[in-house]
């Protein structure tokens, strides 16, 4: 493999790290945040654990996202089924990236959502029979998410290695 090659190869797992590093930190941090609004409602009233912890794990998909783009930017490469491909250092630019959008989206969005489902977490203290409407503030916060995941996606497998 030339060096070249291997630049290219090292943008691309770096695009693949992108993804996976920033995308779990918002859903680590967002997990995070709602987490506390749950544990304290808990505290006050144990019943309503399951209705908080669905809407505290509601971050948590960003995280996911980013994997399951980590995963395909892996078997794309070859680093996942057998030999590494030898790629420009252009190709490893262009899916570092086409990894970006669900890395950053991933990563803001994850916080954003943390912070909503804690709000929701706050809908359901007060008002339990009110859960279907609190789990929508923070499903549309995941809406955006999943943009990021398609077009990362898309552009991942679109690009001829």
């Amino acid at each position: 493999m030339s060096i070249a090659g291997e630049l290219g190869i090292v943008y691309a797992l770096l695009g693949a790290a992108v993804a996976v590093l920033f995308a779990g930190a918002g859903s680590a941090l967002g997990v995070g945040i709602a987490g506390q609004a749950a544990a304290g409602v808990v505290t006050e009233d144990p019943s309503k654990f399951a209705k908080v912890l669905i809407i505290q794990l509601l971050p948590g998909t960003q995280g996911l996202y980013g994997l399951l783009v980590g995963f395909i930017t892996l078997s794309k490469i070859g680093i996942l089924g057998g030999g590494v491909v030898d790629m420009s250092v252009s190709t490893g630019l262009m899916i570092l990236a086409a990894c970006l959008p669900i890395g950053i989206v991933g990563l803001l969005s994850g916080i954003a959502q943390g912070k909503t489902a804690a709000s929701a977490i706050g809908i359901v203290a007060k008002k339990p029979d009110q859960f279907g409407k609190a789990m929508l503030f923070p499903a549309m916060v995941e809406t955006y998410a999943i943009l990021a995941l398609l077009i990362s996606f898309l552009a991942v497998n679109g690009i001829q290695v």
